[in-house]
């Protein structure tokens, strides 16, 4: 398996890995320089830097390198020790650069309306993969939206089963009315995405969230939902309202600090709304 091509694919799917190359070589070692090593989420790897105890160490780390999203740069001594507990008779030394690899995010634009077409064109642009999707296929095709990385036609509960949507997952909710956004809603609160929008007044919001509470979904459910979306810059056009939306996109990426939530119109973070829904 090419570790490049591996690499790209986890990276499309949202998910998390570890690449470790050997930097540095002095003498002789059970491989060679800028071999490479890739370490996935699961723990499972694709390619070698070498087998032994040395590599052991290294998924080790790769996995630690993960979690925490800071490099390592790792030294090894295949020393006459070293290299009868490994197992390595070469006497070499080498470093061993460990990265992680980010995820591209993905963001799940539901509607192919006018602030669809500003969001995929921006949020592209800020490095997000988009994924529009629509019930109607004259809303949710490539002419309209050359610049998404998809679009998918076809009624929403029949999609969702299709889409990995995961901690590294943005999910936009701009269908054409009130109760295909409950639709959409309702999915994607049970979902692990890092971040849930809905377009709409104060009064939309508590309405639709009233409604799904009523089926039965915890209040506790819709407190990461970030209804009305975007930050609060004074949005008027779509295009503005796209770029105050990538905008809390990319503060919820990047885990801005808290000053960022003073702009934020986040439902749960407002004190009086939450009152309105007792």
């Amino acid at each position: 398996m090419d570790v490049y091509e591996e690499l790209v694919r986890l990276r499309r799917l949202g998910q998390k890995c570890a690449l470790a190359t050997i930097v540095e070589v002095r003498g002789s070692i059970p491989s060679y320089q800028t071999a490479k090593l890739l370490v996935r989420e699961d723990g499972s790897i694709a390619g070698t830097i070498g087998g032994g105890c040395v590599e052991a160490e290294v998924w080790n780390a790769a996995r630690e390198v993960m979690e925490t999203g800071q490099s390592r740069r790792l030294s090894f001594n295949l020393g006459q020790d070293a290299a009868y507990d490994n197992g390595l008779i070469c006497g070499g030394q080498l470093e061993v650069f460990v990265e992680p690899v980010e995820p591209q995010p993905r963001a799940f634009l539901f509607g192919g309306g006018h602030i669809s077409k500003g969001l995929a064109k921006i949020a592209g642009m800020a490095g997000f993969a988009t994924v529009v999707i629509d019930d109607r296929e004259a809303f949710a095709n490539r002419e309209r939206f050359p610049d998404a990385d998809e679009a998918i036609a076809g009624e929403y509960e029949e999609v969702f089963p299709r889409l990995e949507v995961n901690e590294n997952s943005f999910i936009v909710i701009v269908t054409r009315g009130h109760r295909d956004d409950m639709r959409v809603l309702r999915w994607a609160v049970g979902t692990r995405a890092a971040y849930i929008a809905m377009i709409g007044s104060k009064r939309k919001v508590i309405s639709v969230v009233r409604e799904l509470e009523k089926e039965g979904l915890p209040a506790t459910a819709f407190d990461r939902i970030h209804a009305p979306m975007g930050l609060e810059i004074g949005a008027v056009t779509p295009e503005e309202i796209a770029v105050s939306v990538v905008a809390e996109m990319i503060a919820v990426r990047r885990n801005a600090p808290p000053e960022w939530e003073s702009l934020s119109k986040s439902l749960f973070t407002n004190e009086r709304l939450k009152a309105h829904l007792k």
